[in-house]
Formats: structure tokens, C-alpha cells, sequence
């Protein structure tokens, strides 16, 4: 099996004030070994050792892609896993996109991890186009590719009343899950991606689960989220015909390691 996680981790695991929460967010990835992570809020990663220092303590091998904008994202890489091919997915987003093929016994699987635009659902609905496209541009294109798409998408997700966790939010954070109407819940980012094939993994295989919340945590943070799930991993339908589960991992450390809960899923894949 192939385990994949992911996680945005809040301003690089790090804040204004006090220690930080990197090391919570390391024993989380060590507890739970994924091969492949996606993470997302890659604060000051981009410099001074921060990504290798990190890498190293989780075992993985990491791959960033810069913003112009936002954050840093990246995909790291669990050893023995093959890296085939790795690159930033290169479209003015918001934050970034970095896309990284591996080796598996069933052929090339490209992970892509993301995080869309936190402001503008207009904007979101732009970047899942250009998220679509490098799926589709992903190796072994068509009904047998696997891809996912794993990251922070900051969208609720179609065919769910979001009436009540919208309304609970403070009126400068409603307007971003709201479209221009200031009525309609803006769900068109995963709709998107959903109607360009990609299949949502946790509404495919976890239990309900009050649609699997990742936003807030318990005590990281998180006034501008009301119980809701932003946090995804998609896939092509040959990618999740072999997943085999998916889980938003809650408790212990992740209660304070970043605003947002981990996404984890495992696939009934190996190393070529």
C-alpha cells in the first residue's frame, strides 16, 4: 500500500510568538508515515535550510514550488519511492502548484498538491482549470492514468447544504464562500474539477461524518473556518478505484499543530 497525506500546516509551523509547531507537525507525519505528503502554507520554507531541515525529520524527499503570491507548497517523497519527473505546475496562482511523478508497480502516478486562492471563489474556479489541465496532462492520460490532486482548495464542496457553517462564520470570512449574489454557497472550484473526472476520495470511501470536516482544529487557530472541509485529495477514476480508504486525521497533535487536520489516505499501490 501507498499512503498519501495532506496538509496545510499554517504559516510554515510557525508563529508571531512562542516556540512554534513544526516538531508537532513532524510527529504527526512520523506517526503516520505517508509516502507521499502534500503540504500546503509553506511559510519561510523557501530559505534558510528550512525544507531540508524538515525532510530530513519526517525521512522524505521534498519537492517546493514557490509563490509569487502566497506560500510555498511542496511534495515529499518517502524513500524507496522513484522519482520520475518533479516541477512546479506553472500558472500565476495565488499561493502555488507543484506536480511530482512517481515509480509505482501499476505505472507513473503524478501527485499534484495545490492551494487555491483563500479570497476569491471566482478566482479558485480559474486556478481548478489550470489544475485540470496539468491532470490531464499527467502520464498515461486517459481512463488508466493515475493522478491526485491533493491540497487546500479553500472550497466547499457542491451537492451539500452549506447553508448553516456559512452563516456561522464572521461577515469579512462569509464573503469568500459566498458568490456574488451574497446568497449562493460558492461550491464551482470542486465542481470543476469533479466535471473534469476527478473523483473525491473521502466522499467516495469514509463514512458521513458531518461531510469530514478539516477546518478548525481544536486549538490551532482557525476564527475564519465554521466545521468545514477544504482540504481534498481527488483522483483520476483508475487512481480511486484503488483507494482503499480515506480519513481526516483528527486528535493528539494535530489539536495544535496547524488550523487545519490532515487528509490521509491509502492505495493499493507499490513501489515499481
Amino acid at each position: 500500500m501507498l499512503r498519501v497525506m495532506t496538509w496545510n500546516i499554517k504559516t510554515g509551523g510557525r508563529d508571531r510568538t512562542g516556540p512554534g509547531r513544526l516538531d508537532r507537525v513532524a510527529r504527526v507525519v512520523a506517526a503516520h508515515r505517508p509516502d507521499l505528503l502534500a503540504a500546503q502554507e509553506l511559510r519561510g520554507f523557501d530559505s534558510g535550510g528550512v525544507l531540508a531541515g524538515f525532510a530530513a525529520a519526517v525521512g522524505m524527499e521534498p519537492h517546493l514550488a514557490r509563490s509569487c503570491f502566497g506560500q510555498p507548497v511542496a511534495v515529499l517523497v518517502r524513500p524507496p519511492l522513484r522519482v520520475v519527473a518533479a516541477g512546479p505546475v506553472r500558472r500565476p496562482f495565488h499561493h502555488a502548484a507543484v506536480r511530482v511523478t512517481v515509480a509505482t508497480d501499476a505505472g507513473p502516478l503524478t501527485v499534484i498538491g495545490a492551494h487555491l486562492d483563500p479570497y476569491s471563489g471566482l478566482r479558485r474556479r480559474v486556478e481548478a482549470g489550470w489544475l485540470a489541465g496539468a491532470v490531464g496532462r499527467a502520464p498515461g492520460v486517459g481512463r488508466g492514468a493515475l493522478a491526485l490532486l491533493a491540497g487546500d482548495l479553500n472550497t466547499l464542496a457542491p451537492g451539500v447544504d452549506h447553508t448553516d457553517r456559512v452563516a456561522r462564520l464572521p461577515a469579512a470570512y462569509r464573503r469568500r464562500h459566498l458568490r456574488r449574489d451574497g446568497r449562493t454557497v460558492e461550491t464551482r472550484a470542486v465542481a470543476r474539477l469533479a466535471a473534469a473526472g476527478l473523483v473525491d476520495l473521502y466522499a467516495a470511501l469514509a463514512p458521513g461524518d458531518d461531510e469530514g470536516p478539516t477546518a478548525p482544529t481544536r486549538h490551532g487557530g482557525g476564527v475564519e473556518f465554521s466545521g468545514m472541509r477544504l482540504d481534498y485529495l481527488l483522483g483520476t477514476a483508475a487512481l480511486a478505484g484503488l483507494a482503499r480508504s480515506c480519513v481526516v486525521v483528527r486528535g493528539g497533535d494535530t489539536e495544535h499543530a496547524s488550523d487545519h487536520y490532515p487528509v490521509l489516505a491509502d492505495l493499493d499501490l507499490r513501489p515499481a
